[in-house]
């Protein structure tokens, strides 16, 4: 099979293109005949050496595809073969009390997929099959590709953790990035009142677009002074934070009296200082996401493509993965990258 790799940990400029031979599933797997995958930063950190354990080389990555089922092994039932599918990114190992509670994301071994295992940068992947999950005629491949970690980090951030209400008052950073657009949308399921931060003037009526009420312009405008501005001082209910070092300190400031807090992602930095009156003293809950379960996937699957419409920025062919890293590396996109195999 064709596949996009690496054999060193220099980033995304070791990229090559290649032959591997298909993956041979067991009896609770199945092959997937990958036809879409989307970009996270996940991948860059892990290309890069910068994941927290061992990278087997050579080594096929990125955790988030679509496609269509070509293999099922014979204890698989729910799935057979010319399936359309998504992959749940998520692996996990299904036996201990976690998984079987259904928080497999707090599982000990819960780990995305294409870091330790092979990801799904090539023509086929093998993956547990429990993590398959069909998707309609109506959700197109390069669409359900966007899905995995970007939705169900923002499904877990903002139902299952902040548990948002009708109505509440919600700041979402970086509104143009996959995540971003994502938790808009999310949010304005729960008619929330939405402010989100850009980087770039021409990202503001993208975000009004998809929903947006407020748009903050961080390189033009105190974000935290335009919260209160917006909101009259009352401030937020939820503020998520992914951007890290840079932000989260101010992300505090914006957070109500009895608010809540998600961070789940540190693009610019993860060591921060913070001062812990503004925690106490406000009441404020902080919560670590780290992605999402199989049954919140399985109940957010249902919303798309009707209620939940993947924002796609550009689309690459396999030979220009490298161009499509460094447009992520960039941050001059909107919405999420995507790669055609």
């Amino acid at each position: 099979m064709r596949a996009a790799y690496y054999d060193k940990l220099e980033g995304y400029k070791a990229i090559k293109i290649g032959e591997f031979p298909t993956p041979e599933i067991n009896e609770d797997e199945v092959l997937v005949n990958i036809k879409a995958f989307s970009l996270n930063h996940l991948d860059v950190w892990v290309m890069e050496g910068k994941y927290p354990t061992n990278i087997p080389l050579p080594h096929i990555f990125a955790s988030d595809g679509s496609g269509i089922v070509a293999k099922v092994g014979k204890n698989v039932k729910h799935l057979k073969e010319g399936d359309r599918v998504v992959i749940f990114s998520g692996l996990s190992c299904g036996v201990c009390e976690k998984c079987l509670s259904g928080r497999d994301n707090e599982c000990n071994s819960f780990r995305p997929l294409g870091v330790l295992e092979d990801g799904v940068s090539a023509e086929y992947v093998k993956v547990p099959a429990v993590n398959v999950f069909k998707i309609p005629d109506s959700l197109s491949f390069e669409k359900a590709s966007c899905i995995p970690i970007t939705y169900i980090t923002s499904w877990h951030s903002l139902i299952t953790r902040a548990k948002i209400k009708q109505g509440d008052i919600i700041l979402i950073h970086g509104g143009g990035s996959g995540v971003g657009t994502a938790l808009i949308q999310i949010a304005k399921l729960y008619n929330a009142t939405v402010i989100t931060t850009v980087g770039d003037d021409w990202k503001v009526e993208k975000c009004k677009e998809i929903g947006t009420d407020f748009v903050i312009n961080y390189n033009k405008e105190n974000f935290v002074e335009k919260v209160k501005e917006f909101t009259n001082n009352q401030l937020c209910d939820i503020v998520v934070d992914h951007i890290g070092a840079t932000t989260f300190p101010h992300s505090l400031l914006c957070a109500k009296r009895g608010g809540k807090v998600i961070t789940f992602g540190s693009t610019t930095g993860a060591d921060t200082q913070i001062n812990l009156r503004y925690v106490f003293g406000k009441n404020l809950t902080i919560h670590g996401v780290y992605m999402g379960t199989k049954g919140e996937f399985a109940d957010m699957l249902k919303l798309f493509p009707d209620k939940l419409d993947p924002v796609i920025d550009s689309i690459f062919d396999l030979e220009d993965v490298q161009k499509a890293y460094e447009k992520l590396l960039s941050r001059q996109f909107f919405g999420k990258i995507v790669v055609r195999v």
